[in-house]
């Protein structure tokens, strides 16, 4: 990884020093700092430089993202939840990178860790699972029916029911028996 600018944060600095392949390099930006690079991130608040680059990097057949500026972007950088092995990823396509890392923190609080068993739970029903593949279909849909049913259509247990009955009589009986 190589950084190339006229400046660097102190913040940058400390970071990169702690990965020996990041390069820092404070100057200007000549055009062979795109030789033998597969991608490139422009990240500079002179829009005639990040114009340059990524003509030059089209010349070059480079992919690149221009930070900011969707319209100049080969790719967009996403954001990423992850919780064990579920692995979301949220884009705006460049629209606002500010609302995708919000929604990456308000999904990372709202999704709880045991997700991850119930994911290890359903990897092992779908191993256990014999028959065609309509068949193992039809049964890991019914066992996910649950994730798209609205509640107010959830059927609850029959114990539940017998709960809610029985303390709906209790009640009944009591207020007739005062």
């Amino acid at each position: 990884i190589t950084v190339v600018a006229k400046s660097v944060t102190e913040e940058i600095s400390l970071l990169a020093s702690e990965y020996p392949q990041v390069n820092i390099q404070k100057r200007e930006f000549v055009p062979t700092d795109l030789d033998n690079k597969d991608l490139v991130v422009v990240a500079t608040n002179n829009p005639e430089l990040n114009d340059e680059i990524r003509k030059h990097a089209r010349l070059k057949r480079i992919l690149i993202n221009v930070a900011d500026k969707p319209a100049l972007c080969d790719f967009y950088l996403g954001s990423i939840v992850k919780k064990g092995d579920l692995k979301l990823a949220i884009s705006t396509n460049g629209k606002s990178p500010t609302i995708a890392k919000r929604l990456k923190e308000v999904l990372q609080e709202s999704i709880p860790d045991e997700l991850d068993d119930t994911l290890q739970q359903m990897n092992n029903l779908r191993n256990s699972l014999e028959g065609d593949f309509a068949y193992k279909e039809k049964e890991l849909n019914k066992a996910t029916a649950i994730l798209v049913t609205p509640a107010s259509e959830q059927l609850p247990s029959r114990k539940l029911r017998w709960l809610i009955m029985g303390s709906l009589i209790l009640s009944i009986a009591i207020v007739f028996a005062l």
